[in-house]
């Protein structure tokens, strides 16, 4: 795999959106999350408002597993 992950495209990736609800519309409170097509266990993810359109946060599967795991534990969620 390639050490850089911002060097993969992501125009192809399958993004699905996690939506947290406030105001609706194009102003939803949503994120978006996307396999990274070519990058083995590496995920892209991104603000889905205009605004935020083209700026990707990219992760390993365990970088995300590690934030998902860290942010659940500090919440006091069950997973």
């Amino acid at each position: 795999m390639k050490s850089d992950l911002y060097s993969f495209p992501t125009d192809s990736a399958d993004f699905t959106k996690f939506c947290g609800g406030n105001l609706q519309g194009d102003h939803e409170a949503c994120v978006e999350l996307a396999a990274i097509p070519g990058a083995e266990t590496a995920f892209a993810l991104r603000d889905s408002k205009p605004e935020g359109a083209g700026n990707e946060l990219r992760f390993t599967e365990a970088e995300l597993d590690t934030f998902v795991l860290g942010y659940a534990a500090k919440r006091g969620l069950k997973l």
